[in-house]
């Protein structure tokens, strides 16, 4: 016969970490769904929307907020006079799409059906509280929209004003990764480390991209101290892991075999 008792004394041993609560992940994805709603569904009740989102922060305080001297309470005012600022920058983010996919029949399409956008708006909204140090709550935010989107942001990336990511999904972009102002990445596209050694936390190990770069599908871009040139092109599959002079076109030329077969 099965001892139920010590079997639920074996799995209390092998608890590692007593503040770990799956609530705060569903509570993380909520905020973040009402959030984005508020933003940009028309019709929203913003004085309302804006109370119910406060309600819901302080749920995640009183969850992800372990540590009693971070204060974490205190960031719902300075966080939400940041909003209108974010908005706007997400707008350019839209119309960059907009402008630049021929796919894009209006701007309403790009709010409502585009990974990528949906992809950056949850990451320019994590990263607001990310830089305010609220603990773990920005890289829920981002694993949320990386489940919905299949695109990998950290909410630690810095990235500026009209970006563009086309088809989107795959893309992965790494929490010290610099991206300057119209940058567009195809699908697939890594912007990555060289090493993943801890110690290397602190490091700047993911590259910087400068202004008006178009980079293709799947390419690999790796290493802190690689940077990208304004206005270059990368082609796509290209694996770099140095730094190329502004006005570049970097490809890649597969050796491609053709042979006849027998009849």
């Amino acid at each position: 016969m099965v001892n139920k008792l010590s079997i639920i004394q074996q799995i209390k041993a092998h608890k590692k970490n007593a503040k770990l609560n799956y609530k705060l992940k569903e509570d993380a994805q909520l905020f973040t769904k009402e959030l984005f709603n508020t933003l940009f569904n028309y019709p929203t009740d913003l004085d309302a929307g804006l109370d119910r989102l406060e309600r819901l922060f302080e749920e995640l305080v009183e969850l992800a907020c372990w540590e009693i001297d971070k204060k974490c309470s205190k960031v719902w005012d300075d966080y939400v006079a940041e909003l209108p600022e974010i908005l706007r920058m997400l707008n350019l983010d839209a119309e960059a799409i907009y402008k630049n996919d021929p796919a894009a029949e209006s701007i309403e399409e790009v709010y409502l059906a585009y990974p990528g956008f949906y992809a950056i708006a949850i990451y320019r909204l994590s990263n607001a509280l990310y830089k305010k140090g609220f603990p773990i709550v920005p890289r829920l935010m981002t694993e949320y929209a990386h489940h919905v989107t299949g695109v990998d942001i950290n909410p630690g990336a810095t990235i500026g004003e009209h970006f563009f990511m086309d088809h989107a999904t795959g893309i992965v972009i790494g929490e010290t990764a610099v991206i300057k102002n119209h940058v567009k990445l195809y699908q697939g596209v890594t912007l990555g480390a060289l090493s993943v050694a801890k110690e290397l936390e602190s490091v700047k190990r993911h590259p910087t991209i400068e202004d008006h770069v178009t980079i293709y599908a799947n390419a690999t871009i790796l290493g802190g101290e690689t940077v990208i040139g304004s206005n270059s092109i990368i082609g796509g599959n290209v694996w770099l892991t140095k730094s190329v002079p502004s006005y570049s076109l970097v490809s890649h030329k597969p050796e491609i075999l053709i042979r006849e077969l027998e009849k």
